[in-house]
């Protein structure tokens, strides 16, 4: 069924204001079924149903659920990637790495069902994404690898492997999103609010820093 959205023509590439807010609607009600439902677990009819749809609807705008998932990737890794692609060879090492970590332990604060879906996906062997894993992530961790390496062959931060280095930022930070039931549970009510994130902000600059 296609949508009569004539009315709405506003000439860009990406079609109608309706068609855009359509898809928008599309991509947002994914968001929460693959996070919650991992992509196995996801159904079309699902997607449909939280985004107040039919499904065929929704075919009219992706035309399968690895396509809705692909988009959606496409866009948490540019967000995911963006703090790391951030860090500068020139800036100062201790400033840089903690902007580096404050960034992630924000990141899981204000987008953990994009965390839990990325996580979802891994845990499946990255079947859709794994080219993406090994080319564009590979190539840029390298890079960054290869300059807290140098700081820490200068002396400027404790001499450890890079690699796992940006691993370990990767595992604690993001901790605080795939995990974020557990951790509301054991720091229970008197700190399981908001202040949780900048806490754990705190104290991963100090595991990394100190």
């Amino acid at each position: 069924m296609r949508p009569d959205d004539s009315a709405e023509l506003t000439g860009d590439a990406g079609g109608t204001r309706i068609q855009r807010e359509r898809r928008e609607a599309i991509l947002e009600a994914a968001l929460e079924v693959f996070s919650r439902d991992g992509f196995r677990g996801a159904t079309l009819d699902r997607i449909a149903l939280v985004a107040g749809m039919s499904k065929p609807n929704v075919l009219y705008y992706f035309k399968s659920k690895e396509a809705i998932f692909l988009t959606l990737v496409d866009r948490i890794m540019e967000l995911w990637l963006a703090p790391l692609r951030a860090m500068d060879a020139g800036g100062d090492p201790v400033a840089e790495i903690r902007a580096y970590i404050r960034r992630k332990v924000e990141m899981s604060r204000d987008f953990p069902r994009e965390s839990r879906l990325f996580a979802n996906e891994i845990l499946q062997g990255a079947p859709r994404i794994l080219p993406f894993l090994q080319g564009e992530l590979k190539a840029l961790v390298d890079e960054k690898a290869a300059i807290v390496g140098a700081w820490m062959r200068q002396g400027r931060l404790k001499t450890l492997d890079p690699h796992h280095f940006i691993f370990a930022i990767w595992a604690t930070t993001q901790h605080y999103a795939d995990f974020d039931v557990q951790v509301r549970a054991v720091l229970g009510p008197e700190r399981s609010g908001e202040r949780r994130f900048e806490e754990a902000a705190r104290f991963l600059e100090g595991l990394f820093l100190g």
